[in-house]
């Protein structure tokens, strides 16, 4: 069967079967939908690669009709127009968009996914709650950490839910080992935690100012942040850089702070530090450390952090994961895997992650896809129409998400001024430190206003 025919039979199966599709992904998930022939309106943000995998992994789990497409790429639009046609029930195609705020100015999205760089998020997210949406908005939710008290504040007033792409929450491997291990007391007294990242992921080249090309408008794309020589970017190279993201830490720790932070139960950090830099990679046009360590403390606990983009990984098993130790044994965590060691005699247990190549055939049709964290986000999007349904929180709250941004943010601002920081959220504050506090906004470029000015 060709891929034309592939997606024609699916869409036929659907719309003869949506409702009983939908409380069969849910009940795969351990779910259950309470209205489950409402059909959601739904609008994508960012139509790169991970905005549309996430849209495509909504689509596979409950009956959408994805309304509207934004990006300020006519490129990328107008291929994820061609795919969500393919993709969907309906066969049409969205509408388009080259302003986000237009999109929203027609108020007629039940739910509005955000995928475009980390800059961004604040501002669209809000005025996507505002106009009457809920939100899957990609982690870390802000730049800075006043934009997350915005958004979180902005949820909160219009009783919106928010699902944070922190998907380790809902990854069924370790959703399983919570369960099993943590939950069930085999590690004991739990007193450190270890989290890493050594991929070689950071973007080391210093090419030329180039011509921004005519389907790409580089001013919008810039938006609040600083307006950059364009060098190319972006679209996945703008992490290198500190003016449009957090670097590994926000991109990388966010993940792992945050599944250790929902395993353990932890709130807020007492304090963190950090230090590091450009050590090895000092020849390219990065501005993001290339070698960083963090830790955050909670009460008899530290929590540290380590990535290198460079050398190997201490244990090439988990070159990306947690470490939770305790008095009787350690629980080894990754997307692709968890371990439990116990101390002494004992059975190591393992699991690895769970595949649904099989179910979701499409899987294997689409470009870039991270097969192994595609179940972990279908189950995320449909805890988010569940947590809408019943008037709950997500499991990836925004304010969880909140918490395990602002940490990284901190680690990130704590390595710059060299020296740990305390962070009060009443108050919105760094404690004692006055420098450091003003570092919680940064400066917009005009005429975008940042958000906290109207909000907080």
């Amino acid at each position: 069967m060709d891929s034309k025919s592939f997606y024609i039979n699916r869409r036929k199966f659907l719309a003869s079967s949506a409702a009983a599709m939908a409380l069969s992904s849910f009940g795969a998930y351990g779910l259950e939908l309470v209205h489950s022939q409402k059909k959601w309106r739904v609008g994508l943000i960012g139509c790169g690669w991970y905005g549309k995998s996430d849209l495509f992994k909504l689509i596979q789990v409950a009956p959408v009709e994805v309304v509207s497409l934004c990006d300020v790429d006519q490129k990328h639009l107008e291929e994820a127009a061609h795919l969500v046609a393919q993709r969907q029930q309906s066969g049409k195609k969205p509408r388009l968009y080259r302003d986000y705020r237009k999109m929203l100015a027609e108020k007629d999205l039940d739910i509005v996914l955000i995928g475009s760089p980390d800059h961004w998020h604040a501002l669209q997210a809000i005025e996507a709650m505002e106009s009457g949406a809920h939100l899957y908005l990609q982690k870390p939710i802000s730049l800075d950490v006043l934009e997350g008290e915005a958004i979180l504040a902005t949820a909160r007033k219009l009783g919106k839910k928010v699902q944070v792409g922190t998907q380790r929450r809902s990854t069924p491997h370790l959703v399983e080992g919570k369960k099993n291990i943590i939950d069930a007391g085999l590690l004991g007294k739990i007193s450190h935690v270890e989290m890493c990242c050594y991929y070689h992921m950071r973007w080391n080249a210093n090419p030329p100012v180039q011509q921004v090309p005519d389907h790409f408008d580089y001013d919008f794309w810039s938006g609040p942040a600083p307006l950059r020589p364009y060098i190319g970017l972006p679209h996945r190279s703008w992490r290198a850089f500190m003016e449009y993201g957090n670097g590994i830490v926000g991109d990388m720790c966010v993940h792992m702070l945050d599944a250790v932070r929902w395993i353990l139960g932890l709130g807020w950090p007492k304090k963190v530090s950090s230090t590091g830099g450009i050590y090895v990679q000092k020849d390219s046009i990065a501005n993001i450390s290339d070698t960083q360590t963090a830790v955050f403390e909670f009460d008899e606990l530290n929590c540290i952090w380590q990535h290198r983009s460079w050398g190997s990984p201490t244990d090439p098993e988990y070159p990306w994961a947690f470490f939770i130790y305790g008095d009787k044994g350690t629980f080894k965590g990754s997307v692709h895997q968890y371990e439990f060691v116990p101390n002494g005699d004992g059975e190591t247990i393992k699991k690895e992650v769970v595949y649904e190549r099989e179910k979701y055939p499409e899987d294997l049709k689409e470009d870039g896809i991270e097969l192994h964290t595609a179940p972990a986000t279908r189950a995320h999007m449909l805890d988010l129409l569940n947590a809408i349904e019943r008037d709950k929180l997500p499991v990836a709250d925004v304010e969880q998400g909140h918490i395990s941004t602002a940490s990284c943010i901190m680690a990130n601002l704590a390595m710059e001024l060299r020296r740990p920081l305390v962070y009060n959220p009443q108050q919105q504050i760094i404690v004692n430190d006055a420098q450091a506090t003003e570092l919680l906004k940064k400066q917009y470029r005009g005429p975008w206003q940042h958000p906290s000015e109207s909000i907080l």
